[in-house]
This record gives C-alpha cells, structure tokens and sequence, in this order.
C-alpha cells in the first residue's frame, strides 16, 4: 500500500465515526475503478483491514485470485448461478469475526452524468440488519483525477488531493427486528444514499440533481463527459 499513500494527498473528515472495533458496514460513492484502493487505504490508514464484498468472477482472474483470497475479501455471485450462494450471509460471517464490509450500495460505477450517486440497492441495508452492525455513510472524492469514470489509464503525477468523510451511523432502528418489504428495504436505502450524497457535497463544488439517478429509467448513451477536477 505505500505507492497508493505516496501518490496522493489525503483529507478524511470525521474518521472517528469508522468504529475502531468490532463488525460494521461502510457504503463509500462509487465513480472509478480506481476508487476501491482509496477507500481500502483509508481504512487501513485509520486501523480497519477492509474486507470488499467483490464479485465473484474476479476470484478467476489468476494473480488477482491469490491476492484476493490471501487478503480476505469477500465473493459476491452476482449471477446466482453458484449453488448455494449467499452474499448477506458471507458479509455476515466477515463481520461475525469483528470484520468490517465495505459495500458499494450503488453495485456499479455509477450513471449519473455529474458523478453524484445514484439509485442504491439494497444488500448493505440487508447486511447491516440481518448481522445487527452500524452502517456508516462514506464519501469520497479525487479518484477521477487519477483513472476517470470507465477509465483505463492512470495520472499518478503530480500528487492528487483525495479528500473523504465518514457520517453518523445511518439510522435503520425502525426496520430491525421485523420481516421487511421490498419498498421497506428501498426505503432504507434511500437514506443511506442521501446521507452519502449529503457527504460528498460537502467535499465537492456543486449540488446534486433533486431527483436521483435510476439507471433503470436511462439509457446508457445519457452519460456525458466529465472533466477532471483540475
């Protein structure tokens, strides 16, 4: 992880709110492929080692799969065609173990021209409750200035300023303990979605559209170009 320090600057804002023990979920923003490393430095920065629930298909990736498997992370079959597969409960057995998970609640780099989240699912919610953890809210910013969104290439030079923020465990006590809908759990998720977009507008200039992104509404071909921040 050194050459991931050295090559950028980083600001974290409220890092007291990552519990320093014990099992939790953090759901960060998702807006690069480079951005997994900026979140699992930081945490590894503040004393967490982070566990990614990452799909599946990259435990067949050769020298990927060791370093996947050597550092604990956590498969997810997107598919559903593994027998037996269970994301929740994998993330739960992690956090059992006093783990924290890091799910990305947006489930893919996200649509939204501007970079802002978009529409969450709802596994994080159902991780945190089913597992009875905190969920905390994570933003980060800056990775689209060293790989942009669908980026292949890399900018390490000169240093780039990543900046991030923890939030408050999201509130979830009214839907625990119960057998929930699918609106119920939509809900929920909405929250951890506005409670993230709520930090990452502090750290970035602009304001996020009023109505979310569903990628299910648009079409693919509606992203436009978004210039690095400079």
């Amino acid at each position: 992880m050194p050459i991931f320090v050295a090559q950028a600057k980083y600001t974290v804002r409220y890092s007291e709110k990552l519990p320093a023990t014990g099992g939790f979920v953090v759901t960060p923003n998702h807006y690069s492929n480079y951005d997994p490393l900026i979140v699992g430095v930081i945490l590894f920065r503040l004393g967490r080692v982070p566990r990614f629930m990452a799909k599946a298909s990259l435990w067949k990736v050769p020298v990927l799969r060791g370093i996947l498997r050597s550092t604990g992370q956590v498969p997810v079959d997107r598919t559903g065609r593994t027998r037996g597969s269970d994301p929740v409960g994998a993330g739960a057995a992690a956090i059992a173990r006093g783990e924290g998970v890091i799910v990305y609640p947006e489930g893919s780099l996200t649509r939204e021209p501007d970079l802002w989240p978009m529409r969450g699912k709802t596994g994080a919610v159902r991780l945190a409750l089913e597992a009875g953890v905190p969920l905390i809210p994570m933003a980060q910013w800056g990775a689209q200035t060293i790989m942009p969104r669908y980026g292949k290439g890399f900018s390490l030079f000169p240093r780039k300023r990543i900046r991030a923020a923890f939030g408050d465990p999201v509130d979830l006590s009214a839907y625990r303990g119960r057998s929930l809908t699918q609106s119920e759990l939509l809900e929920a998720t909405e929250k951890v979605m506005q409670a993230i977009t709520g930090l990452l507008q502090e750290l970035r200039d602009g304001t996020p559209p009023a109505v979310r992104y569903d990628p299910a509404q648009h079409n693919q071909s509606e992203i436009g170009r978004f210039e690095p921040e400079k």
